[in-house]
């Protein structure tokens, strides 16, 4: 595959002199979504756009460093990487290996930018010391567990939750803080943002008009903001209609973490003839589970117990020996689906 910006493509020893050459040109540049949820995008976005997030970004954390890159640079996260490093004046250190690539950064100031799993391995293999001499670690590309956050920080890794997408540049607001020039706001439960890191649009027009409007643009991420601090509760597409009761898939997923022998899990709403949808719950059994330990009306008696409808219980039952996950870290919920029938 030839390295391109349109869209970006190839590895970062390819796309890092590309980028430097687009910076000259004002042209705008194409990345194509993650697809976690659905049928992939081509997202358009301006050299302002993805200037200003990287701007607002080095701005926030406390000024510019060196950046540890252990993420692909199809997505955006690790095309911002570079794009920091460029603006810096500094060379970031690729590599996949978390701990040997941290041990290679030499500049004062030092930055990594990594995805939940990451972060997970690294305290699963008592290695978070090597996060802990970096002034600031982002840390985005899907929900991250509190409990591993709460231990990262307690060995001293100064933790960034990062919010955002392809659309606003990659991630737009920290620690529930949108970055500066960025607005954000809650309606009909859906969180909107806005301000100078937002897409130019989609390369489908028709696409565009339904996700931006007014210059806000509608995230299908649910949440609140109180006192100024936005909080991410779920997606719009997390509440699937199964018969005649809304099922809430966050706290099925929930429920089914909680029984023994269950190392993973996920709910997902699967199209049915009968139901409009049906609840699969994508179970990843622990060793001592054998795989026919784990039966419906175990889960729907999880469910009930969570204070849930018992109508909310899944339906099917997925065994897999690991949830799939995209470059970003999120879970490849499309890969999961297929699995279902």
């Amino acid at each position: 595959m030839t390295a391109s910006l349109h869209p970006v493509s190839g590895t970062a020893e390819e796309v890092l002199p590309l980028l430097r050459g687009w910076l000259d040109t004002g042209e705008p540049l194409t990345m194509r979504t993650s697809g976690s949820t659905g049928a992939p995008k081509d997202v358009v976005l301006s050299r302002d756009a993805m200037v200003a997030s990287a701007t607002a970004a080095i701005d926030r954390l406390g000024g510019p460093g060196q950046w540890l890159l252990p993420l692909p640079v199809t997505g955006v996260g690790g095309l911002q990487v570079l794009l920091r490093s460029i603006l810096a004046g500094t060379d970031p250190v690729v590599d996949a290996d978390v701990v040997a690539g941290a041990e290679r950064l030499t500049a004062e100031r030092r930055y990594a930018s990594i995805v939940p799993t990451q972060l997970h391995r690294l305290d699963a293999a008592g290695r978070l010391d090597v996060l802990a001499r970096l002034d600031a670690v982002l840390i985005g590309g899907a929900g991250t567990d509190p409990d591993l956050l709460a231990r990262a920080r307690a060995a001293g890794v100064e933790v960034v939750r990062t919010y955002g997408m392809t659309e606003t540049c990659g991630g737009c607001v920290y620690d529930g803080l949108p970055l500066d020039g960025v607005a954000m706001r809650v309606v009909d439960e859906q969180v909107e943002l806005s301000g100078p890191v937002l897409m130019d649009g989609y390369t489908d027009p028709v696409l565009t008009a339904d996700a931006v409007q007014d210059g806000w643009f509608r995230t299908g991420d649910l949440g609140r903001i109180t006192d100024g601090v936005l909080s991410i509760t779920g997606r719009r597409d997390d509440v699937v209609q199964s018969g005649a009761v809304k099922v809430a898939l966050p706290a099925v997923t929930a429920a089914l973490k909680s029984l023994e022998g269950v190392r993973d899990a996920i709910a997902l709403g699967a199209p049915d003839p009968e139901w409009g949808s049906r609840v699969v719950a994508f179970v990843v059994p622990g060793d001592a589970v054998c795989l026919d330990a784990l039966r419906l009306d175990e889960l729907r008696d999880a469910v009930e117990e969570a204070g849930l409808p018992r109508a909310s219980a899944p339906r099917q039952v997925v065994l897999v020996d690991d949830l799939p996950l995209l470059a970003n870290g999120k879970i490849d919920r499309q890969a999961l689906l297929r699995y279902a029938g």
